[in-house]
């Protein structure tokens, strides 16, 4: 009996079962057998990942990887509180769901062992830090932050020249409420005079 052969699965990288149809007939019956030698881990129905390997054990895939996989596509942004705690407002905000943006899917997914929030919003193609200014400025209650902390925050940031007011200008008329865009520009006023 010949040998099974082996797909070349990249470590880190997540797999649809349809993905597995390059190394056989039946991507069904060669994800069970995957799983079987530990070769591949799932993440949701259908939806599995080839661990990379490290001295502590099998490491899980990059947030953006496995929205990569769940998705089937690259048109999307992670946001949430990592990226507004970075920016230096005042935010420091933990919360145990991972914020998605993208075109297709709304609602709350568990894949593997961390939670994903997706909605069906606009977001630039590159966001800047000025964007995830004014997401934060949209967002402020998830963040747990006062806008007027937030806005006292930005004051700051402007006079330091940590974004750019025109920027963070666009960014909240294209992005935001005028609630929002109200405080952006009372901001970037205070910070001028």
């Amino acid at each position: 009996m010949p040998a099974k052969a082996q797909p070349r699965l990249e470590p880190g990288k997540v797999y649809r079962t349809r993905d597995l149809l390059t190394w056989g007939a039946n991507p069904t019956r060669l994800a069970r057998r995957l799983l079987a030698e530990g070769e591949l881990r799932p993440l949701a129905h259908g939806l599995f990942y080839h661990p990379k390997r490290s001295r502590f054990g099998a490491v899980p895939p990059e947030d953006a990887e496995v929205v990569r996989g769940f998705l089937g596509n690259e048109e999307f942004v992670l946001t949430g509180s990592p990226y507004w705690n970075d920016l230096g407002l005042g935010a420091q905000a933990v919360f145990p769901v991972t914020l998605v943006y993208n075109r297709e899917r709304t609602g709350e997914f568990r894949l593997g062992a961390r939670k994903y929030w997706l909605r069906r919003v606009r977001f630039p193609s590159l966001p800047d830090r000025e964007w995830y200014a004014v997401d934060l400025l949209e967002h402020h209650r998830m963040a747990g932050v006062s806008p007027n902390r937030l806005e006292a925050g930005l004051v700051e940031a402007l006079r330091e020249r940590r974004f750019d007011p025109e920027v963070l200008r666009n960014r909240a008329r294209e992005y935001t409420t005028r609630k929002t865009q109200a405080l952006v520009d009372r901001a970037i006023a205070a910070a001028a005079s």
